[in-house]
């Protein structure tokens, strides 16, 4: 949420200045922080409370925001991105020092990759112990920001509480500005609980930046495209993040290019739509296709890794690629690059892209996606499938989900339809633990709707903790742990790679019991009776829990073959 700022507004009301000679006493340097959140439009928080960010919770108490607490630092930070993902707006992460600070790294890195605003703000040891000299305060680093320079988008520094409006202001508006991601402020332990006499902050200005294509190259991508025979389009994340679906829909058909969604962006373009080639990215029939076309048309997508499918992309044509994230331009290939916001840049090329006709592309489109599930259904993975179509049976058309690192993702990725549903996976960054903390997030950002979280048996240990978060603010979650005894995925990799595995079995507690344990509904299912029983626990108001004890495989790879076209 930004606010608008008008001139006027700048020379104060007799009953603005009054406030500010006479500031409420009892004030801290914490409430500084709040108060600045508030007037730039934060209405919930996440966190864990610290010794040295106590000044900051305190002033907690007296702000009219909501707290949600996580029981793992990392955790808190995974609910804040999904709840900036799902609302759009920077979720503050309130942190302490030293150990608490440095837990949150992993899930600072999954909201870098996947470009989600989380605004962090961690306490820091008493001014007069920085600067890298060994005092042995409680928490101590030599260089507590150097641990995240490298990981979150800015790093905002205080030490005076004069300045910690200006800082917030400014992580916050780095957070929102395209692309979005996470922001890093601190702030010592003894400004956050030293009364102030300063004035209590009002509607601070902090105004995102959107990134508006250069017309001289959206005409030479409009030339291109409106010339090409076989215009094809690769839409990621960036345009899920700008809300751009609907201008991308209007250009794909205007074109008659077919669209193939990256893992990070489905949902930008309908899994149905005649010139949908979903999200196989993960498959050389796909690859084939796009390598095919004369103009590929990349939108809000680095063509990273998993994108490229893994590298073996070699485009016969010529690229044209807009991103929010000057960085990923020409990373991997070269291109047009155009530095933009998605949907400023698709709003651009249909002013001035012409329409073209191409009544064999939709056949084109439906001989690949049929290409694709021959040679799946030869695999003999039918209880994968099962299971997969299970749980979109289950899952309402308009619940979000969010995926583990685990096969049944894997799977997902390439094979689900996330219908008017947002999908939010780990894959950005790859860690474990996303899932659940993650769906918690999401469910605080918009109770009105049940949300999914899928994790397997590793990953759910990562997160056992927040069943407790889950039930002390009754989110209404339900978790589905797929338990195969261990590391399923890497069970494969290593199998694949080395002819045996180490280090990948995992002693299985009952998830269900545990659930139970902390008065949350369970139920252990099975292949057969999981759309019933997920469906119903999805049907339930506040959170739930659905085992399926099961051993998945991954469908066969074909970056690694040769020989497939």
């Amino acid at each position: 949420m930004t606010h608008d700022h008008h001139g006027p507004e700048l020379i104060p009301t007799p009953a603005q200045t009054a406030a500010a000679l006479s500031p409420p006493p009892g004030r801290t340097g914490g409430d500084l922080v709040m108060e600045t959140l508030h007037g730039l439009g934060a209405t919930t928080v996440f966190g864990l409370p610290g010794q040295h960010a106590l000044g900051m919770f305190d002033a907690l108490r007296r702000a009219p925001m909501a707290y949600v607490g996580l029981r793992v630092e990392n955790n808190a930070g995974f609910a804040a991105d999904a709840y900036g993902r799902v609302s759009g707006e920077a979720a503050p992460l309130l942190l302490s020092t030293g150990p608490g600070a440095l837990t949150s790294l992993a899930a600072l890195q999954e909201a870098a990759a996947a470009s989600a605003p989380v605004l962090a703000i961690s306490s820091q040891i008493p001014v007069a112990g920085l600067g890298g000299g060994r005092h042995g305060y409680l928490h101590e680093l030599r260089d507590q920001q150097a641990s995240f320079r490298d990981v979150v988008k800015s790093v905002h520094t205080v030490r005076t509480a004069s300045q910690i409006p200006t800082a917030v202001a400014e992580a916050w508006q780095s957070a929102l500005t395209a692309p979005h991601g996470p922001v890093w402020v601190e702030i010592p332990a003894d400004i956050l609980s030293a009364e102030t006499t300063l004035p209590q902050v009002t509607a601070p200005d902090a105004f995102p930046e959107e990134p508006a294509p250069r017309p001289e190259l959206t005409a030479v991508a409009a030339d291109w495209l409106g010339r090409a025979e076989r215009p094809v389009i690769i839409a990621g994340g960036g345009v899920v993040r700008a809300d751009a679906a609907g201008k991308l829909t209007a250009l794909a058909e205007r074109l008659q290019a077919p669209v193939v969604t990256t893992f990070g962006g489905k949902g930008a373009f309908a899994w149905d739509h005649s010139l949908s080639l979903r999200s196989w990215m993960e498959d050389r029939h796909t690859t084939a296709f796009l390598e095919e076309a004369d103009v590929v048309l990349v939108v809000g997508s680095g063509l990273g890794e998993l994108s490229s499918h893994y590298g073996t992309f070699t485009p016969r044509g010529r690229i044209i690629q807009i991103d929010a994230d000057l960085g990923k331009l020409e990373a991997n290939y070269p291109a047009l690059g155009i530095h933009a916001d998605a949907r400023l840049a698709l709003t651009a090329l249909l002013e001035t892209v012409p329409e073209r006709t191409d009544p064999d592309a939709p056949d084109r489109v439906a001989a690949t996606l049929a290409a694709i599930r021959d040679r799946i259904d030869g695999q003999g993975l039918d209880t994968e499938q099962r299971v997969l179509a299970a749980v979109r049976e289950a899952l309402p058309d308009t619940s979000p989900s969010f995926w583990d690192m685990t096969i049944l993702a894997y799977w997902a990725w390439s094979a689900f339809d996330p219908r008017q549903g947002a999908f939010h996976s780990a894959q950005g960054a790859g860690g474990l633990g996303y899932a659940y903390p993650a769906a918690l997030g999401a469910a605080v950002a918009d109770p009105t709707r049940p949300v999914l979280a899928v994790s397997g048996d590793g990953g759910a240990l990562y997160s056992i903790a927040e069943l407790a978060t889950a039930r002390q603010h009754d989110l209404n979650v339900t978790w589905l742990i797929v338990d195969d005894g261990g590391y399923g995925i890497l069970r494969e990799y290593m199998h694949d790679a080395f002819g045996t595995t180490t280090a990948t079995e995992l002693s299985r507690p009952d998830y269900a019991a545990l659930a139970a344990a902390f008065h949350i509904p369970a139920t252990t299912t099975s292949v057969e009776h999981l759309a019933t029983d997920l469906a119903k626990a999805l049907a339930a108001p506040g959170p739930s829990v659905v085992v399926l004890p099961v051993h998945l495989r991954m469908f066969a790879a074909t970056h690694e073959e040769s020989g497939e076209a």
